[in-house]
Order: structure tokens, then C-alpha cells, then sequence
């Protein structure tokens, strides 16, 4: 029997269904741990008593470092994607909805799903790596000791700072998206200036402006409390900043996703 056992354990079967098993613990744990910060960050956000200067400077931090990045990325995309629709278009005829196609794409999905995924990679990251050290070299122990509560102290100035500075740094993005779909337009297809900003407002409304903003709040303060869960319960070492950077990172992507097909299902669907 115990050998039966041995066996099945050396077999690739036992080895898939047991890191199967490991990872939905670990999958679960962390989604426990986040959701109890989350309820801890409300808490404090409601009691008051936020560090002012530690939020302006993680404000700079979330909404003036990343913004370089961001307006290159999402105009970058949105040239990438008026360089192959505006020509198109104008072949088949539908040359006066080019505007109104890029505006639409870029407020609604582009300018934030793309402003996110690149504050994920430059500040979550950050975040992340900067908790995991402090924990590993016990410097969260040691505010602890000082009996100030590591949530209040690094979570809450960071996750306002996203719900503050994100749809910030969304709206300049979106507005730079379209002006690069406007020039890309112009320069691939002929297409004119006018005849582009005329189209833009026959199908975008304030609904879909109110519906990026609120998206804009719910990925900032999701990419800041992940970035900040994962690297609060970092250990191990040199190894455990990285591995909790990399959670950190995927867990932010997965979400921000999850988040947008909700948003999508409940305000377009």
C-alpha cells in the first residue's frame, strides 16, 4: 500500500492536481487578504487623519511620473489602430465615421485599459517592490513597534492617490489618443481634420465619459491595493520582493480586466 502510494505520488498526475491545489490556496488566501485590507483602507478612509504630505508626493508619483508613459503608450496604440481603419473606412465609403469610431474606442476601452496596464507596470511594480523590501527588512515591524498601523501609513495614502490621480491621467491620455487618430487619419487616408472632429460627437455622449472616469477610480484604487497587498505580505528575501513584484503585476492585470467586462456587462451590454 505504501509503496502504491510512493508511486502515485512520483506520478505527473498527483504532481498537476497538487500545484492545481497549491495554487487555488494561494489563490484564495490572497484574495481573502486583499479583501480584508480593502475593508481596513474604507475604515481609515472614513476616520480621516491621512498623512497630507505622503499624499501629494504619491500623488506626483501615480499622476506626473507615469504620465510620459502612459500618452506614449496610448498614442502609440491609437495611431496603430487609425493607421488600419481609417483607410479602410474611407475605401468603403464610411470615411465621415472615422472620428466617432476612434473617439468611441478610445473613451470607452483604449485610453484606460491602456493608461492602466502601463501604471501597472511602472508604479504598481514600484509599489510593490518598495513594500516587499520593507517587510523583508523588517522596517513594517518597526513601525509596528512605533504603534502606527502599516495600513493607514502605507496603504491609504497610496490607493486615495490612485482613485485621485488616475482618471487624471486618463482623460489627457484619452485626449491625446484622439488627436494622434485625428493626424494618423489625415496622414493614411486623406481623411480632413473637420471631417473627423464633425463625426466624433454623433455617438459619444456624457455616459460614456462618466463610465471611463468611474472605471478610471475603481483601477486606480485596485492597482494600488493589490500592488500594496502583495508586497505586505512579501517574505523570503531578495526571491520574495520578486515574487510578490510579479503576483503584484498579474494580479493587477487579471483584475483591471475583470473590472472592465463588469463595467462593460452593466453599462453597454
Amino acid at each position: 500500500m505504501q509503496s502504491l502510494r510512493k508511486y502515485y505520488r512520483q506520478s505527473a498526475t498527483y504532481k498537476i492536481f497538487s500545484a492545481i491545489f497549491r495554487e487555488s490556496i494561494s489563490f484564495l488566501d490572497t484574495l481573502g487578504k486583499i479583501s480584508e485590507n480593502a475593508i481596513d483602507v474604507i475604515k481609515y478612509l472614513f476616520k480621516g487623519g491621512i498623512d497630507k504630505k505622503e499624499l501629494i508626493y504619491q500623488c506626483d508619483r501615480f499622476g506626473i511620473s507615469s504620465l510620459p508613459i502612459t500618452l506614449s503608450i496610448v498614442g502609440m496604440t491609437s495611431v496603430i489602430v487609425a493607421s488600419q481603419v481609417a483607410s479602410e473606412m474611407v475605401k468603403q465609403g464610411g470615411g465621415n465615421f472615422v472620428g466617432l469610431l476612434m473617439t468611441i474606442l478610445i473613451v470607452r476601452e483604449l485610453g484606460v485599459i491602456m493608461a492602466g496596464f502601463a501604471i501597472i507596470s511602472m508604479i504598481g511594480s514600484s509599489i510593490a517592490s518598495e513594500i516587499a523590501t520593507m517587510r523583508v527588512t523588517e522596517q513594517i515591524d518597526a513601525i509596528k513597534v512605533l504603534k502606527v498601523n502599516p495600513i493607514q501609513y502605507l496603504f491609504v495614502p497610496r490607493v486615495l492617490s490612485g482613485m485621485i490621480m488616475m482618471p487624471v491621467v486618463v482623460v489627457i491620455a484619452s485626449v491625446v489618443g484622439v488627436l494622434a487618430g485625428a493626424v494618423t487619419a489625415k496622414l493614411s487616408s486623406e481623411l480632413g481634420y473637420r471631417a473627423f472632429f464633425d463625426s466624433m460627437w454623433l455617438g459619444i455622449y456624457m455616459k460614456d465619459l462618466s463610465v471611463s472616469i468611474m472605471k478610471s477610480i475603481c483601477f486606480g484604487a485596485t492597482i494600488a491595493l493589490i500592488s500594496c497587498s502583495c508586497g505586505y505580505y512579501a517574505k523570503g528575501g531578495a526571491k520574495g520582493v520578486g515574487e510578490a513584484t510579479t503576483k503584484a503585476v498579474v494580479w493587477s492585470f487579471v483584475a483591471i480586466v475583470i473590472i472592465d467586462m463588469f463595467f462593460a456587462i452593466a453599462f453597454f451590454f
